[in-house]
């Protein structure tokens, strides 16, 4: 009996597996709108197995973008090609959901293969925001500092994007607290230099963080389930670090959290060598979230062999697995691991007279092909 492959009920949503499609930037979009590209990318994953799809980081605001390109849900406009991916995922069994995202400082920035760093003014460039003015790095735009009317915008900005994606189908919305943007930006204190009621302590610097999370509670249904991606470490000393995240961790499960999706770093740039890179990292920030905070987590980071992903369900480390370059690279992995841990699965029709061809036979990755290991921009 696979552990991965057991089902996970949270609230009133049922998971198939404990194999979850992590949010990946496609930088794909015009104007926030969802496309064929979207469709397939998205679609494909359901197709495959995986339990949850969930979008990229999907801004909640123009100015939440990472990238001109980014998808978006500012707008009723955009419910309707979200909606269309919600009902392909649907009928393929697999829950949808958004990832709502703002990028704060890290904002009106080129997309990685057109060079990253600033968006030139004649690009479609806009002034960011966040806790300060201090930019990401020297490559960065210099970003305009928040005022207590920007933060109710943007936490009305948060609400409204929940309930778009209950108008377009979802049963999941993943708040993104990690990678430097800007939920990760207020909880890190060397970004966050505020000394009003948004700075200094770790009360007033998880502020957003939970006055969000009770933002789209309020309009989230108490049916559906809803996590937090959070970086557990910032890997420099003084900075955001495990046991504030545990801390953060406890207090949201009492806002209605469901699970926290433990990632790390993207605060700050840091040298390289400084993240341990390598399979499984992550895993162990995942474990103390779940075991000291007493809420359900999920691992993400350098997953990629199903005996592994198996162990980690299984020895209790994690709830689930959250995947996103081996499913880049094989949308169809969770067939195949089910096949190597002997568990059932229900092919889609289409593709059943593919079992046990030997195409199905797939050779393991640890030592199939190199991997990059350099961090995702996700």
């Amino acid at each position: 009996m696979s552990e991965l492959f057991s089902p996970l009920k949270l609230r009133d949503v049922t998971l198939r597996n404990r194999i979850i499609v992590s949010p990946m930037c496609e930088y794909s979009s015009v104007d926030g709108f969802a496309n064929d590209w979207h469709v397939v990318h998205l679609g494909s994953r359901a197709v495959g197995g995986a339990a949850l799809v969930l979008t990229e980081a999907i801004a909640v605001t123009p100015d939440g973008r990472i990238s001109p390109q980014d998808l978006g849900i500012w707008k009723d406009e955009h419910v309707a090609e979200l909606e269309r991916i919600a009902r392909f995922c649907a009928g393929q069994g697999a829950a949808w959901g958004t990832q709502l995202a703002h990028a704060g400082r890290k904002g009106s920035t080129k997309r990685p293969w057109d060079g990253g760093g600033a968006v030139a003014p004649d690009a479609g460039a806009w002034t960011p925001v966040g806790p300060g003015t201090e930019p990401f790095d020297p490559t960065y735009p210099v970003p305009a500092a928040l005022d207590e009317s920007g933060i109710a915008a943007i936490l009305r900005a948060f609400a409204d994007g929940a309930q778009r994606t209950l108008d377009a189908g979802g049963t999941v919305v993943e708040i993104h607290g990690a990678h430097g943007y800007l939920l990760h930006e207020f909880l890190s204190p060397l970004v966050n230099r505020r000394t009003d009621r948004w700075g200094g302590s770790f009360e007033n610097r998880t502020r957003l963080a939970v006055e969000i999370v009770r933002a789209v509670r309020a309009v989230w249904p108490e049916r559906y389930p809803l996590f937090v991606r959070l970086s557990a470490t910032d890997y420099t000393e003084g900075g955001w670090d495990v046991d504030q995240t545990v801390a953060l961790a406890a207090l949201l499960r009492n806002e209605g959290v469901d699970l926290i999706d433990v990632s790390s770093g993207g605060a700050i740039p840091v040298p390289p060598g400084t993240i341990p890179l390598g399979p499984l990292y992550q895993t162990p920030f995942a474990e103390r979230v779940r075991r000291e905070a007493g809420i359900a987590s999920g691992a993400v980071g350098l997953i990629t062999e199903p005996a592994d992903a198996e162990a980690i369900v299984a020895e209790g480390r994690a709830d689930l697995v959250i995947l996103a370059r081996e499913l880049l690279r094989d949308p169809y992995w969770p067939l195949f691991a089910a096949r190597a841990l002997g568990a059932e699965v229900t092919w889609p029709a289409q593709y059943r007279r593919a079992i046990g061809d030997r195409a199905t036979m797939r050779p393991s990755t640890s030592t199939g092909q190199a991997r990059e290991m350099a961090p995702a921009r996700i």
